[in-house]
């Protein structure tokens, strides 16, 4: 009865992506998709599968994928991603042997993709519990692991309505968990031997990332010797925040990197920042008085950062919460985020260690940038705390490794 109206959601919820899709560019490149599978062949190959939700999760698994193809080279590996936003970034990613959309749920579609991928591991990253998939992956006995756990009080595994989604949990062979919490809140369910508090692998990414840093001439000479201050990830409501200040400041650079990067979003936020130029004009005519640069392309922000004197992490104005703070901080730079962080554990502990600092208010922000520029000593303590925070937490992927070695589960 439970997979019954499980399975009407999903029907329900594919009917809305298709009316969405009427409009809706990425709703449209979710369907299409998911429209053939490719034809997979890994005869003889050991294969290993792992899924992300979208790019995020990518880049948290990123580090433990690249690790195992390092070691094991001879190792085949299919990535899916359930979401357009990880898998149209990603599609032409060189570390995998095949990238695909993860079919929509159902027992024909489980059946059909894990016989087509016939993989040895299965690495699940963070979070999307799919029934059919992972009881099917347990049926057969493969082993799978969760990679960057998150868990909360508030996730139905833990409520009393909740044991259609605890029956998808003994799927999994082990759980390598973000924090504390994750694992008492699993003990609390019974599950308690096949635990393992490793942290957050995107700490071992982002310094990963930082380690291989090059410069882009166009940016240095965008910044030149001015004050500057990095928006990442913004939306909407963080863009409104920051209006008054950059307005106010056309002696102090401003790169903003909008989350959304589709015509009609560049174009708000061109004439939200009168003046502004974006980076794909800029690079045709690099003479500019403008002191604010837009960036129009994915894949740079997490080398702009470097480029900043203070940073600005967008999505801390919105119900999704705060984007990936990490990026930023590993450069020793401070972190300014807007209230909605709870969720996510390296932003709560960002501003527990004074790397982080959030503000709700465009005079809030104001007042923190402005004493940051008074100040200098603070400045630089708060991106001391920020890079030694993110260094202080990595070693995530590494556990990961000790245990696929220790439990020889790719070389049986």
């Amino acid at each position: 009865m439970k997979t019954f109206f499980y399975s009407i959601f999903l029907a329900v919820y594919v009917g809305c992506i298709k009316v969405l899709s009427v409009w809706n560019p990425k709703a449209k490149l979710w369907l299409t998709g998911r429209k053939t599978l490719p034809a997979l062949n890994f005869t003889g190959a050991k294969t290993i599968w792992m899924h992300c939700a979208s790019l995020g999760e990518f880049e948290q698994g990123r580090p433990v994928l690249e690790s195992i193809k390092k070691q094991y080279p001879t190792i085949m590996i299919v990535l899916t991603f359930f979401s357009p936003s990880g898998y149209e970034v990603q599609k032409n990613y060189t570390g995998a042997d095949a990238i695909l959309y993860l079919p929509i749920d159902s027992k024909a579609n489980a059946k059909k993709m894990i016989e087509a991928i016939n993989p040895c591991l299965v690495l699940w990253v963070k979070y999307e519990y799919w029934y059919y998939y992972l009881v099917a992956l347990k049926q057969r006995e493969i082993p799978v692991l969760l990679i960057s756990g998150i868990f909360r009080e508030s996730q139905p595994f833990f409520k009393w309505y909740g044991g259609f989604w605890k029956a998808i949990l003994p799927s999994f062979n082990h759980f390598f968990v973000q924090d504390e919490g994750s694992e008492i809140l699993l003990q609390q369910i019974g599950i308690d031997k096949n635990v393992t508090v490793s942290g957050d692998t995107r700490f071992d990414r982002v310094i990963e990332i930082a380690g291989k840093f090059t410069h882009i001439p166009l940016i240095q000479q965008f910044c030149g010797d001015s004050k500057v201050i990095v928006a990442g990830s913004t939306w909407e409501d963080d863009e409104a925040e920051l209006i008054h200040y950059i307005r106010a400041n056309p002696h102090i650079k401003f790169i903003i990197a909008p989350h959304e990067i589709d015509a009609d979003n560049l174009k708000d936020v061109q004439k939200e920042f009168a003046g502004s130029m974006l980076f794909s004009t800029f690079a045709i005519n690099p003479t500019t008085t403008s002191n604010v640069l837009i960036i129009d392309n994915v894949g740079m922000l997490s080398q702009l950062y470097y480029y900043a004197d203070i940073t600005y992490v967008g999505g801390g104005f919105g119900s999704d919460g705060v984007h990936n703070v990490l990026e930023a901080a590993v450069y020793g730079k401070p972190v300014i985020y807007g209230p909605e962080f709870e969720k996510f554990i390296e932003a709560a502990e960002l501003v527990d260690c004074g790397g982080g600092i959030t503000i709700s208010s465009a005079l809030e922000l104001e007042k923190v940038i402005t004493n940051f520029w008074s100040e200098e000593g603070a400045l630089k303590t708060a991106g001391l705390a920020a890079k030694n925070y993110v260094y202080n937490n990595a070693g995530a992927s590494k556990k990961i490794m000790d245990f696929i070695q220790e439990k020889r589960l790719l070389t049986n």
